[in-house]
């Protein structure tokens, strides 16, 4: 087998990014898809060869319509594939980096073809706005961000 083919045989990732954007009150912004029941941080889907900071980076720009500084990683999950998505589906990686504070949500311009609604929500908040699945790494990414030590999200990937 080439190289080449070798390579092409390997099997793939979904990798997906997100950014942590404070109030500055220990509050995090969280964003309401239209495609969804369940909120989640801004973010999404890295394209194919885009680096998980500059995925972070774009996904929030046009979700929010800012352009905000993508800091340091806060936190990163292994998801299995989901059954939903047949055969072929794959893992994913979800990366969470350190966005920065807005001090209100006055400059937010949420990208209408995709979201209904943004806010910030307390850490105690989070758990009936976003799903099981997500939880962990979004409390993971906020201790972190405390901590100031990126989190592996481990028991994330057996939920």
């Amino acid at each position: 087998m080439t190289e080449p083919d070798w390579h092409a045989s390997l099997p793939g990732v979904v990798v997906s990014a997100a950014g942590l954007i404070g109030d500055g009150a220990r509050r995090v912004l969280v964003v309401k898809p239209n495609y969804r029941d369940y909120w989640t941080l801004p973010g999404g889907v890295c394209e194919f060869g885009e680096a998980p900071q500059d995925g972070c980076a774009r996904e929030v720009a046009e979700e929010i319509g800012m352009a905000l500084p993508v800091r340091r990683l806060l936190a990163i999950d292994w998801r299995p594939p989901l059954p939903i998505y047949g055969s072929g589906a794959r893992p994913s990686l979800h990366f969470i980096f350190d966005c920065g504070v807005l001090a209100s949500l006055a400059g937010v311009r949420l990208q209408a073809e995709e979201l209904d609604d943004c806010r910030f929500a307390t850490e105690s908040e989070l758990a009936s706005l976003l799903p099981a699945t997500t939880l962990p790494r979004v409390l993971a990414a906020a201790a972190a961000l405390s901590s100031g030590c990126a989190r592996y999200v481990p028991e994330a990937a057996s939920g």
